[in-house]
């Protein structure tokens, strides 16, 4: 924006000068009083949509290397680099469950050069607000959401000596024994955890929860059969699923994976209306010029649509997915409301 301006203002004095230097003062004094109200009535959003962006953009992502986030993180901003000719630098900054990495993009400047991508929709964006009592940001009021990145389904998985093979089977068994049958999480008030609490209002069977610290060694356990079930990302179940140590009995989001196409769904099992699906996004500070959130979300939207990023995605057990500014702020604001009334409802709070 100020570069913008700067060019404009240097290009009018040098016309000025010229007019002086032929005896033009009367001329000079109309096209300076013109050129004055245009100056004065271009907004920050004009600017910025003509001159964003001028300088590298810093991409928070608040959590560790090598996830689901951070793939999906350097996926989109290496494509974001070469399209806007100004690099998409990521930055890991983990810790808190997202809170500190999410707190210092809440706190920075509104100019468009400092973003976040994070788990948004059913992860700890919006799970965070029911979770803790306190945050150092309003999740609601703090953030300016540009675009959807990415969606991932879930698998609802057994132990193979588990005696079920479809998921009504097992919420059958699970009412023979009410919290007998032990379900791995990566922790109260992660998405998993809510994932099983979700499935348990819907059908009435009750489980035992293990939390671990992280999904991985929860994985590990059900694996080796500590432990009996899980609700787990496509990507690392996958593996262990077509390996045949791990059975899935349904799919938790609203369509069936590609992946795993005979894979019911669990609304199809029997439980109409659920749909637990991760999707990451990426936001800026409040604030920020809305033409620069369209401009980023225009761009978002065009890799979404490029078939060589969504065969990138599909093998990695995710879709790449796009939305408006305005629709996905309506998504974080109606989850944020969907997991903390399923929170408070089961008293849940982080530990």
């Amino acid at each position: 924006m100020v570069k913008a301006r700067s060019a404009a203002e240097t290009s009018l004095k040098q016309n000025i000068q010229k007019m002086l230097s032929q005896g033009r003062a009367k001329h000079v004094a109309s096209i300076a009083l013109t050129a004055g109200v245009l100056l004065l009535n271009t907004t920050p959003e004009a600017y910025a949509q003509t001159d964003y962006p001028n300088r590298p953009i810093k991409v928070v992502v608040p959590y560790t290397a090598g996830g689901n986030v951070d793939i999906t993180a350097r996926v989109y901003t290496k494509k974001l680099s070469e399209k806007l000719g100004q690099q998409f630098i990521v930055e890991n900054r983990p810790g808190a469950s997202t809170i500190i990495g999410s707190q210092s993009v809440a706190k920075s400047p509104p100019d468009g050069y400092t973003l976040l991508i994070t788990g948004t929709i059913t992860s700890a964006h919006t799970m965070n607000p029911g979770l803790f009592a306190t945050l150092p940001y309003d999740t609601n009021k703090d953030f300016a959401p540009i675009s959807l990145l990415t969606q991932i389904s879930l698998f609802v998985v057994v132990h193979p000596s588990l005696p079920v093979n479809t998921l009504q089977e097992l919420i059958t068994l699970a009412k023979t024994k009410p919290k007998q049958i032990n379900v791995a999480t990566g922790g109260s008030g992660g998405s998993a955890n809510l994932a099983v609490e979700l499935l348990t209002m819907a059908s009435g069977a009750q489980f035992t929860a293990v939390h671990y610290k992280g999904n991985a060694p929860g994985l590990a356990d059900t694996v080796a059969g500590q432990t009996s079930m899980m609700i787990e990302t496509t990507s690392t179940a996958l593996p262990h699923i077509r390996g045949g140590k791990l059975r899935a009995l349904a799919v938790t989001s609203n369509k069936r994976s590609p992946l795993l196409p005979d894979v019911p769904t669990v609304a199809e099992s029997g439980y109409p209306g659920y749909d637990v699906t991760l999707k990451i996004g990426l936001l800026a500070p409040a604030g920020t010029p809305q033409a620069i959130l369209d401009k980023l979300a225009n761009e978002v939207a065009s890799i979404a649509r490029d078939p060589a990023t969504q065969k990138l995605f599909a093998e990695q057990g995710s879709e790449a997915i796009s939305s408006t500014p305005q629709a996905f702020a309506s998504e974080i604001e109606a989850d944020i409301i969907k997991w903390t009334e399923l929170m408070k409802k089961n008293g849940i709070k982080a530990e």
